[in-house]
């Protein structure tokens, strides 16, 4: 069973992954369709470069934070995506009709992996104990003495 920094990363890894994609198939729907496709203001993708460099960044800080802040971490970061993304996705549409919109189920479809895979992270970063991380490092301390 592979580590729970190796874990959380490709958790990270896999939301960042269908982050990227939906937005990939919006941009085909938005290019595609006859009606002109949304002009973002500034403020609106500099947003979205924030929200995405977060899932970015973790896949990274998974791997090479300590202990105590990698486990808060994952847990702000995991927490804050996860309602970003369902106030996004099931509280915006329903107030602004968005949920009217044919690219709406493909939407909802990735964004509840994204929202199921950031909810894990929390889990897996809640439930994370120092014991399972010193069992894990200790054969390599002592293999390292040994040498």
């Amino acid at each position: 069973m592979p580590d729970i920094k190796e874990r959380l990363s490709l958790l990270w890894l896999f939301a960042l992954l269908n982050y990227l994609y939906a937005d990939v198939l919006a941009l085909f729907y938005f290019v595609g369709s006859p009606s002109s496709a949304p002009h973002l203001p500034i403020w609106a993708l500099l947003g979205s470069a924030v929200l995405m460099e977060i899932p970015i960044a973790m896949i990274l800080a998974c791997r090479l934070l300590p202990f105590r802040v990698n486990r808060l971490a994952n847990i702000i970061a995991g927490g804050f995506m996860t309602l970003v993304n369902a106030f996004l996705t099931f509280v915006l549409p329903l107030t602004n009709g968005d949920f009217r919109d044919p690219f709406y189920p493909a939407y909802v479809w990735f964004a509840t992996i994204e929202t199921v895979a950031t909810a894990i992270i929390v889990w897996q970063a809640w439930t994370w104990s120092r014991v399972e991380t010193d069992r894990l490092v200790s054969p390599l301390r002592s293999a390292r003495a040994g040498a």
